[in-house]
Formats: C-alpha cells, sequence, structure tokens
C-alpha cells in the first residue's frame, strides 16, 4: 500500500471507533501533497460505503481559529451526507473523540466553479445563504496535529448542520455580521462575520483556487462552508448549541450521551 493508503485507512478506523491515534507526523515526513492525498483517499473509502458528496469546506479561515490550533493557512476538506444533520437534530457525542463546535456561514452553489472563477460575480455562483454549525472532531491524540495532519484528516471534520437559507440576492452584505454561539442558553463566544477571510464573500474565491490546486471539484447543488466566525468551544454532552447571526437566523442542535439509540437527523 503507498503512504497515502496507509494513513487513510488508519484516519479512517479512528473515526469509525472514535479512537484517537498518534499525529502521523511523529513517524513520518508528510508534506501538503501526501496530506491531500491522504484525504482523497480517505473520503475515497467513504464514498465506497455508499455515502455521497454533498459540499466542501474551508479551515482556518478565522483569526481567532488559526491561533487556537497553532496554524495559519487556509486548508480545504470535503462533506458527506453522512456529516450532514438536520437543523435541530440529535447528535450523540459517543461517536466522536474528543468533539467541538463552532458557527459558520453556509453557502449553497448555484452553478459549477472551476479555478478560473475567482472573480466571478457572487451572484452568478450562489443561490443562498445561511447559519450554520459544524462539529469538528480531530482523530488524533489531545485534539493536537501540524497542518499536514490535519488536512489529511479531511480538516477535522465530524458533523454539520445548516439553518435556514436565505436567497443570495435578498441577504445582503455579510461582511460584518454579529455572530453569537450559545450553549444551553448561556453565551459561549461572540463574533462577526468579518472573521471568515475579512469578509465570507471570499470563501469563494478561496475554495475555487484551493480546489483547482488540490483535486477537487465545485459543482452547482453543493454546500461550502465558509469557515468559522469564532474559536470552537467543547461540545456538551448533554445540551444544546445554538448560533445566531445577525439578519440570517439561527440554527440549533442537540446532543445526548444517553444509552437510547439516536440516529442520524432525528429530532
Amino acid at each position: 500500500m503507498t503512504a497515502d493508503a496507509v494513513f487513510a485507512a488508519a484516519l479512517d478506523t479512528a473515526q469509525r471507533t472514535a479512537t484517537a491515534i498518534s499525529q502521523l507526523s511523529t513517524s513520518a515526513e508528510v508534506d501538503l501533497d501526501t496530506a491531500y492525498a491522504t484525504q482523497h483517499a480517505l473520503i475515497a473509502r467513504r464514498l465506497a460505503r455508499g455515502e455521497r458528496l454533498t459540499g466542501l469546506k474551508l479551515g482556518f479561515t478565522s483569526q481567532a481559529k488559526a491561533q487556537q490550533m497553532g496554524v495559519h493557512d487556509v486548508i480545504i476538506g470535503s462533506l458527506t451526507d453522512a456529516m450532514s444533520l438536520d437543523d435541530g437534530a440529535l447528535f450523540d457525542p459517543r461517536s466522536a473523540i474528543h468533539p467541538r463546535i463552532e458557527p459558520e456561514v453556509a453557502y449553497l452553489l448555484s452553478a459549477d466553479i472551476d479555478g478560473s472563477d475567482t472573480d466571478r460575480p457572487l451572484s452568478e455562483v450562489v443561490a443562498a445563504v445561511a447559519p450554520a454549525l459544524e462539529i469538528i472532531d480531530s482523530r488524533y491524540r489531545d485534539f493536537r496535529f501540524r497542518l499536514s495532519d490535519v488536512v489529511a484528516d479531511n480538516t477535522s471534520a465530524a458533523a454539520y448542520v445548516i439553518g435556514p437559507w436565505t436567497p443570495f440576492d435578498r441577504a445582503g452584505a455579510l461582511d460584518n455580521r454579529a455572530v453569537r454561539l450559545e450553549v444551553d442558553g448561556r453565551v459561549s463566544a461572540t463574533g462577526s462575520t468579518a472573521a471568515i477571510l475579512g469578509d465570507p464573500a471570499r470563501a469563494i474565491a478561496a475554495a475555487a483556487r484551493l480546489a483547482s490546486r488540490h483535486g477537487f471539484t465545485l459543482r452547482a447543488g453543493m454546500v461550502l462552508l465558509a469557515g468559522a466566525a469564532t474559536a470552537a468551544v467543547p461540545l456538551p454532552d448533554q445540551g444544546t448549541v445554538e448560533a445566531t447571526i445577525t439578519g440570517l437566523g439561527r440554527v440549533s442542535i442537540h446532543t445526548h450521551d444517553g444509552s437510547d439509540s439516536l440516529e442520524k437527523g432525528s429530532r
């Protein structure tokens, strides 16, 4: 097996069993090309089990998040239908290793985008925008990693929740909207959409460049998570997490670690 296939198998097992592993970079030299090859191999394993691609996500677009994780480069990862949860759904944190959650802006693409579309008007490629929550869960021990490690681990993607969609032509400018993250009604983090690359609209061009460079595709109907507007907070074992973005609305998720069976998307 190639190195990326070996790495992908280890990460896949870690995710499926909720068991942390050592950073790849502690035992091998992993450059960015190998890291993205590993991520593609990892997603291929999920697709082979019947999952389907639903979108892409950007990571480390927020200065707060980059400082929290000790990395600085914007990265890209994949989303599948198995990661998608309904607004207000239940999530069992026992299915993850050390889950955290963060508020995001989500875009619904209305057209295919490639690397030459970095200057294309957003009105031509975006159908709608929404508040979103992303659950991240590094498969590495202690949630510690280098840049190549987190890229290989599909940017720590675990699950995501999309709130109500607003048609793009009615959403208005999103460059400085207030963002609030609450856990059980108590404010855990506040911020602004400006934390996402200075303006989340820039996420489209960033995604197009990264997708072209690293072998991803952006297709009409896909979701793009533009990045976190605040630092991530630990996901509670039991409780309710809600994010609010001024002018876009609210999105929420409930968590429960009881023994009763929880199904993806159940309320």
